[in-house]
This record gives C-alpha cells, sequence and structure tokens, in this order.
C-alpha cells in the first residue's frame, strides 16, 4: 500500500520504516525540516535498536522518503498514519493540538477511499467526537461512508520498538466501518499476535488501559523493594518467589524493583486518564496515587546521593530507559535537575544522548528542564569517573560498568541493580535504591 505517516518522532519513525520494510511505498510527514532531511539522507532522527539499519535499506531502495508538504503526502497516498505527540497539561488534560492540526490538513486534500489510521493515544471519545468532525468539515466527505477512520493505538517500547512492531503482543483495530477496519488490519498481515477489531473507543481505552497497569506494576514493585530494602531483605530473592505464581500474579514484565518510571507515555498518560476519571466524578484512588508514589520513590534516590555530603556528583545514563536517548519526563532528568538546584557540582555520561543529534520535543523538553546539558555532558564514562566524589548508575551500559569497576572508594548509588550487586551489597560504600 501507499502509506503516508504523520509525526516522525518514536512511533513514526519506526512505524515507517517496519512497513517500508514489508514492502509498503511510505512517506513520513513532519513539520520539523531536520528529521525530514535525515530521513532522506537514509539517516533516522532518533536512537533506537536496528532503526538506522531499516531506515537506511528503506531510502536506499526507494520505499521510503520524508516531506514538510502534508497536502501532497495526503494525494500520494492511500492511508495515513498519524503519530503525532498528544502532551500533557500541568492539570493532566490531553493536548490534542497537533491532531487537530494534522486532521485538518488531512481533510484539506482527502479524496473519496482514503483511510486516516490515528495512532496517538488519546483519551475515549477523542476520534469520534473531535477529529472525525474536523475531517468531514475540512474534506466535504462522510467518515464510514467516503473515507475511513481506525484508531490502531501502538504497544511500542523504546530501545525494543523495532522488535516490537514485528512481533506484537496484540494488534488492536477500532473501526468506523468494517472497510476501514480491513485497510488497518492489512498493514500488519503476517505479524503474530492476536487482532482485535473493536469499537474506536475501546480501542482508544486499550492503550490507557496497558499502560495504567504497567505504571502500578513499576510503582509495587518499587514500594515492595524499599521495604524489602529498609528490612534487610534482597528484594529481588522476594520478587522471585513472586513471580514463580504465573496462574494468579500475571508475568514478570516490569515488576523489577529499580528506578522511578518516565517518559513520554507513562507519566503522562496516567495524568490523562486519572484527569478523566476526576472530571466523570470517579473516584480512582490507586491511580491517583501511583505518580505521588513514583516521586517518592525519586526522592528516595536525592536523599540517597545527598546523604554522603559530598558535593562533586557523576551520573551515568540520563534518558528514561536503555537503549534510546528519549530524555521527556526521564527520572534522571529530574534528579539532575534538583541536584543541580541544590548547588551540587554535577557531571553527565550517556552514551545514548548527545546534544546535536537530540531533535523536536525530545530537545525542546531538555532545553527547558537542563538548559546548560551541554557543559554537564562528558565524552566519556572515565571522565566523569575522574570528577565524582560520589557515582549514581543509571544505565547498565558495559563501559559505564567497565569504568565503575575502578571506582575505589567513591560511593555508589545503584539505580538499575547492576549484575554484581548481590556481591556489591556488602560494602560500606555501595547502596541499592531497592535491594
Amino acid at each position: 500500500m501507499r502509506i503516508s505517516v504523520f509525526g516522525l518522532g518514536y512511533v513514526g519513525c519506526v512505524s515507517a520504516a517496519c512497513l517500508a520494510s514489508m514492502g509498503h511505498q511510505v512517506v513520513g510527514v513532519d513539520v520539523n525540516p531536520a528529521k525530514v532531511d535525515l530521513i532522506n539522507d537514509g539517516h533516522a532522527p532518533i536512537v533506537e535498536e536496528r532503526i538506522g539499519e531499516l531506515v537506511a535499506k528503506a531510502v536506499g531502495g526507494g520505499a521510503l522518503r520524508a516531506t514538510t508538504d502534508a497536502a501532497q503526502a495526503v494525494r500520494d497516498s492511500e492511508v495515513s498514519l498519524v503519530c503525532v505527540g498528544t502532551p500533557s497539561a500541568p492539570n493532566g488534560s490531553l493536548s490534542t493540538t497537533y491532531l487537530e492540526r494534522v486532521a485538518d490538513q488531512i481533510g484539506r486534500s482527502l479524496a473519496p477511499g482514503h483511510v486516516v489510521v490515528f495512532r496517538s493515544t488519546m483519551l475515549p471519545g477523542t476520534c469520534t467526537d473531535l477529529l472525525v468532525p474536523i475531517l468531514e468539515l475540512s474534506s466535504g466527505l462522510r467518515a464510514g461512508v467516503d473515507f475511513g477512520v481506525a484508531v490502531n493505538p501502538e504497544f511500542l517500547r523504546e530501545g525494543t520498538s523495532v522488535r516490537d512492531f514485528f512481533a506484537p503482543p496484540k494488534t488492536v483495530i477500532g473501526e468506523s466501518d468494517e472497510a476501514a477496519g480491513d485497510v488497518a488490519a492489512a498493514l500488519y498481515e503476517g505479524l503474530p499476535g492476536d487482532v482485535f477489531r473493536v469499537p474506536i473507543p475501546v480501542a482508544e481505552m486499550a492503550k490507557y488501559a496497558d499502560n495504567a497497569f504497567h505504571a502500578v506494576k513499576i510503582g509495587f514493585a518499587n514500594e515492595l523493594g524499599a521495604i524489602c530494602q529498609a528490612m534487610g531483605l534482597d528484594s529481588h530473592r522476594v520478587m522471585d518467589v513472586f513471580l514463580a505464581d504465573r496462574k494468579l500474579n500475571i508475568s514478570p514484565a516490569y515488576l523489577r524493583p529499580g528506578f522511578a518510571f518516565g517518559g513520554s507515555c507513562l507519566p503522562k498518560d496516567l495524568r490523562g486518564l486519572v484527569y478523566a476519571a476526576r472530571k466523570a466524578d470517579v473516584s480512582v484512588p490507586l491511580l491517583s496515587h501511583v505518580l505521588p508514589a513514583n516521586e517518592a520513590h525519586l526522592q528516595r534516590a536525592f536523599d540517597l546521593v545527598t546523604a554522603s555530603g559530598r558535593r562533586r556528583i557523576g551520573l551515568f545514563g540520563l534518558s528514561f530507559k536503555p537503549g534510546t536517548d528519549d530524555l521527556r519526563e526521564s527520572p534522571l532528568v529530574e534528579l539532575a535537575e534538583r541536584l543541580l538546584g541544590k548547588g551540587y557540582d554535577l557531571r553527565i555520561y550517556d552514551a545514548n544522548v548527545t546534544l546535536s543529534r537530540l531533535v523536536g520535543a525530545n530537545r525542546a523538553y531538555i532545553a527547558e528542564r537542563l538548559p546548560h546539558l551541554g557543559e554537564l555532558l562528558g565524552d566519556s564514562a572515565d571522565e566523569v569517573l575522574r570528577h565524582a566524589e560520589v557515582c549514581v548508575i543509571g544505565c547498565a551500559d558495559p563501559t559505564v560498568l567497565d569504568a565503575l569497576s575502578r571506582a575505589g572508594e567513591r560511593r555508589i548509588i545503584d539505580l538499575v541493580r547492576v549484575p554484581d550487586a548481590e556481591a556489591q551489597r556488602g560494602r560500606r560504600d555501595y547502596t541499592g535504591i531497592a535491594w
């Protein structure tokens, strides 16, 4: 099929490259010319496992290109995939600004038979009550009659998103009509996993159900880990017993005590879901306390770092999880910001984070939170190690672990549980956040 993909961030770039590798003709659309130029030069605008190889091959073979011309992209395609961001406001409400803008752009060039597929995360009712009317008004056509609409939430994890695309746990398609659903399903023909053809609001809610539960699991594991640490227990051994029950305790995903969660999905979607519940006068005491619980876990890390009284801090890792350069709502960024605010002398190393490569919302976020990041970043793990009196381990990058093997008498705060954590636990200068 001929596909236009709107938004070349993590979801859009991965979707575009993977669909192109499956034989589709794909044109990516973005307002940021830097992202468009990178794609057309055969380079990915994001750091992600295998994505560079896929983009280079797809562009070289003529299956993938990018443009800032939304109208032409719609005219050149049969299906438009919308992958733009839906950031949350401070009160948790969902921002649909980018969705509305793209819906209007697509509608102005929409032809009968076209199918618009929304991959962006949005609350139930957003598509039917907001976006479909915009499409109809801009095009003069009727959804479900003249053109199709589908909601197809993504279940991609940054760092493993290419693998997740080709081996999805499920495919969810909310459809305005059966024909639109058929087209959306055909995009993923041949991929494993169950396919759910459901009403549009059910598809919208499915993503929130997943992310809310993932966040709850992380919060549960981290709180249990903190209790175990206070009682002198190895939380991972406790969780080994807990996870042995696959019948009632579900699965091991996300259930390993570690650092606070972050990123562009879990915090935002939790805020959005809690906001929607409050607006509907529904009490959600558990969900409304997951983010405060996550914040308390972040505060534990800050307290551990500052307890020694030493002022020179080396932070190893900055992105919100391994294998990505995404800094949005990263708990490590928040930790760095707090340390700087209290006057600590901080240096940072993350192999995936290079200031010159950050683009779009990712760059805007870090410019607001850590405007002088370039002065804080070290060129190597050893450089940051030489600066540090306290080493904060926020990633398990091999170069970081190698450098830390030479840490000597430096204070070690482990947020990721390094491979030899069990042996390290007996050392006076080593502390794990939840083990």
